[in-house]
């Protein structure tokens, strides 16, 4: 799987956990496609700071999705799940 995706990915589970500043940060670097000089001159730091927010960040997302393993759970159950009644699976993805 894509880098970008997979980060992205993670992001959608725990990227309330990380800093308002990385989030920011990740989110202007990941889904908006600045670059690190765009980002460090909207935020009036380095280009060397904004590298290491979005590092950090990625980090993060890395470590909790190794101890927590949400978004590699949610893979599994969706595959266990994409033979049973529609309506069943329909509800367990809701949940997901």
């Amino acid at each position: 799987m894509d880098k970008v995706v997979y980060l992205s990915n993670l992001f959608d589970y725990y990227g309330s956990l990380l800093t308002s500043k990385q989030q920011a940060y990740f989110k202007d670097y990941y889904f908006n496609n600045l670059t690190l000089k765009e980002i460090a001159e909207n935020e009036n730091v380095s280009r060397n700071a904004a590298y290491k927010q979005i590092k950090d960040a990625e980090n993060k997302l890395l470590h909790y999705e190794k101890i927590l393993k949400q978004y590699q759970n949610s893979i599994k159950i969706k595959e266990i799940i994409k033979d049973i009644d529609p309506k069943i699976k329909n509800k367990i993805e809701d949940l997901l």
